[in-house]
């Protein structure tokens, strides 16, 4: 039994000083912890026995180091005694008077509810109730004693507590203390909310639990979050970690000796994992919020509350460097606000986590996704020594990935969010050097992009330590989708085997152009995908249908050279190279295109045909009408296509054979004056300053649409040939190079 003593004995005691704290635990029904205020850290604590009464013991486990040792269990009304207590005061400020302390240093006393001696004697109240009796030996012989012993008449006259009927073996409780299994143990509770009374705070982030009504005493580690924590060695004290008793005063303060839920989770290593609900919050939001914990990514994911609550509640913590974030640099600290979200338009994939965009400024800059590793070669590889590597086509799904990008996104406007900047790092034995890079969380229409890449199984998420803060502000969503792909067999995940792409490379190889040139031609149209711009006339595509890969030529015009790295020398590119290249990439890399044939060139490319053996195969041709007199501005009201150009251009004409043109309607400004013209024929030859709208709605090909043309605004680096001779064309010159049914 757990028992008070005795105040010394002796002549006249001078009064008691009356202290005051706040009760942090009860130890049982006659012990209580009492703390006093916060300053600066964790307040000190005492431990007050209640004297002359006594109340029943609570159970104990064995000590792990005996092994003949046996648990204790309950005493008869020691726990209902001890919950009497605990609903009564935990969390409350009472005052105390200590009237004895023994040599060993364990001190009695009287305990008040309230800020003086007026309050409710808690002693007396445990008498009255039946749940502790007068210790025996003491005499009633001053006013205080005598009150304990007519109070526990009257609860003996009233038969409560321990005076009732029976031996109070209903009131023992049947301590579990160990599960088998506790995974089945976690399963079986379906993650719905479990009354518990918190017994005891080991750290911030874990506690040992009561579980009601069944008392297993498991413990449980909050979902989602690591606080800092006491570590010791064999033989040696416990050292904190900073914040460590800090954090753990905070949840104690809280939640020690409460009535809570928790919501079992799920359990890793035998460790049990949960979310605990209080009426007053969420003890997990608020650690974090506090800068009293950290988010840990293997438990963040099995968190039912969403895990997005706390990356902002620790966000929250790293602006305002609560803490355990003292120290802490954001990785976007260095940009300004516009650099670290835009809309850019979206020019190239270069590979399955990394694109190329265009800034609204005309820049162009490389983005990573952020987080996502794309596909790679795992051990040995089986290609062939002797045939160089080409990623794209020989590493499995990396070609799906490209793909996949690339339908999405080329030419499209995406919102980017810069999540960090990776520094420029130096070459390794295993890793090679690379440069900085910018790492984003690139979406479009409300989509992640890299949340759909890894979904589809087409890139795997990147594991970090625990302190590296360099990472997607998705990076949640990022681990659950991998682990739906995971479960779904998808991509990378699957069990099937991987597809294979046996691409042939012809560009350069003029025996193998010549040899693929017929089936080119009978082929007529054909469909193809531009990988690769050299130059503004000189692309490589690649051949769905052919699974090939060739260097094609626009047929009728020749672009300037771009520079050249030759064996010794360096050769410098021709004025207007660089904007040449620039201009086609923007218009057809990495999209579908539509061509067509002509023949084999000396470089082993194919050439498109010429514009005017086209047209007298389909009663089109292509010719320059007359320099204009005049500078103006044109513009189809139908498919609003613009048309620029400045006196002594040439200025290009569709017509048909009979040397007539069709073509909608065109607003011409002509120096200020405007006149609309009808749809009407107009005779080649009588050309005034007109131009002939050539857009995909506006001619009519054999009953039918005219496949939309791709039409290049030449600015002064497309030769036309003319009358006879070559000039500089600014005006829009129609090519045998066709979009595949988009503008």
């Amino acid at each position: 039994m757990a028992s008070g003593a005795a105040p010394g004995q002796g002549g006249p005691a001078p009064p008691l000083a009356v202290q005051r704290g706040i009760v942090k635990m009860v130890l049982s029904g006659c012990a209580i912890i009492v703390r006093g205020q916060p300053r600066g850290g964790p307040p000190p604590e005492r431990q007050i026995n209640l004297s002359n009464i006594r109340a029943g013991s609570l159970a104990r486990r064995a000590a792990a180091g005996q092994p003949d040792a046996k648990d204790t269990p309950d005493e008869p009304w020691g726990f209902p005694a001890r919950e009497f207590l605990r609903k009564k005061l935990i969390g409350k400020e009472v005052c105390f008077t200590v009237e004895y302390k023994t040599p060993q240093g364990r001190e009695y006393g009287m305990v008040y509810l309230g800020k003086d001696t007026s309050g409710e004697n808690i002693a007396e109240s445990l008498v009255a109730e039946g749940l502790a009796s007068r210790r025996e030996g003491i005499r009633a012989n001053n006013p205080e004693q005598s009150r304990l012993a007519e109070l526990e008449e009257q609860a003996k006259s009233a038969k409560k507590g321990m005076w009732s009927e029976g031996t109070g073996s209903h009131t023992i409780r049947d301590l579990k203390y160990t599960i088998e299994n506790p995974r089945h143990f976690v399963d079986s509770m379906h993650q719905k909310p479990v009354n518990a009374i918190i017994e005891h705070v080991r750290d911030g982030s874990v506690v040992r639990a009561l579980l009601l009504p069944d008392y297993y005493l498991v413990t449980v580690m909050l979902s989602g979050i690591k606080c800092p924590t006491f570590k010791r060695e064999a033989d040696a004290p416990e050292v904190p970690e900073p914040f460590a008793a800090e954090a753990k005063f905070f949840t104690e303060s809280r939640l020690l000796q409460r009535d809570v839920q928790i919501v079992l989770e799920s359990c890793h290593n035998q460790n049990i994992l949960g979310t605990i609900l209080h009426p007053n919050g969420n003890i997990t939001e608020l650690l974090l919020k506090e800068g009293f914990a950290r988010c840990v990514d293997w438990s963040i994911a099995v968190y039912t509350r969403g895990a997005d609550k706390l990356r902002a509640a620790e966000r929250f913590a790293k602006e305002r460097k609560l803490r355990i974030w003292r120290d802490y640099v954001a990785p976007t600290a260095n940009l300004d606000q516009k650099d670290k979200q835009f809309v850019a338009k979206v020019m190239q994939v270069l590979n399955a986590d990394a694109i190329v965009v265009k800034l609204n400024s005309g820049d162009h800059k490389t983005i990573h996704l952020s987080s996502i590793r794309p596909p790679r070669l795992e051990g040995d590889s089986t290609q062939d020594k002797n045939r160089k590597l080409r990623p794209l086509y020989d590493i499995p799904y990396m070609f799906e990935a490209r793909e996949f990008l690339r339908k999405k996104l080329i030419g499209k406007k995406v919102n980017v969010t810069v999540d960090y900047i990776r520094p420029a790092s130096s070459a390794t034995e295993t890793v090679p050097a690379f440069s900085e890079r910018t790492c984003a969380t690139v979406s479009i229409g409300g989509i992640n992009i890299a949340e759909a890449l890894v979904s589809k199984g087409l890139a795997t998420v990147i594991r970090y330590r625990q302190d590296d803060d360099q990472r997607s502000s998705h990076y949640d969503e990022l681990l659950a989708a991998e682990a739906r792909a995971i479960k779904n067999g998808k991509g990378l995940h699957s069990k099937k085997e991987v597809p294979i792409h046996r691409v042939a490379d012809i560009s350069g190889d003029t025996q193998k152009a010549k040899q693929f040139l017929p089936f080119l031609q009978r082929a007529g149209r054909s469909e193809a995908v531009v990988e690769y711009v050299f130059s503004g006339s000189r692309l490589k595509l690649f051949m769905p249908k052919e699974t090939c890969l060739i260097t094609f030529l626009l047929a009728g015009i020749e672009c300037p050279r771009g520079a050249r790295n030759l064996p010794g020398l360096v050769q410098e590119g021709e004025p207007f190279s660089e904007e040449a290249t620039h201009f086609t990439k923007e218009l057809v890399l990495q999209r579908e295109v539509g061509a067509r044939g002509a023949g084999a060139g000396d470089a082993g490319g194919c050439r498109l045909p010429s514009r005017r053996a086209a047209g007298r195969r389909s009663g089109w041709g292509l010719s320059v009408a007359q320099e204009l007199p005049r500078s103006y501005v044109t513009e189809c009201p139908y498919c609003q296509v613009w048309v620029q150009a400045q006196p002594g251009d040439a200025a290009p004409l569709l017509f048909r054979g009979s040397g007539t043109a069709r073509g909608c309607g065109v607003r011409a400004a002509c120096e200020g004056r405007t006149r609309a013209l009808r749809h009407r024929r107009q005779r080649h030859a009588g050309g005034t300053g007109m131009v002939l709208c050539v857009g995909s709605q506006c001619v009519n090909h054999g009953g039918g649409v005219f496949p939309p043309p791709l039409n290049l605004l030449c600015r002064a680096f497309l030769p036309v040939r003319a009358r006879g001779r070559w000039e500089s064309a600014r005006l829009p010159l129609l090519l045998p190079l066709y979009l595949c049914g988009k503008r």
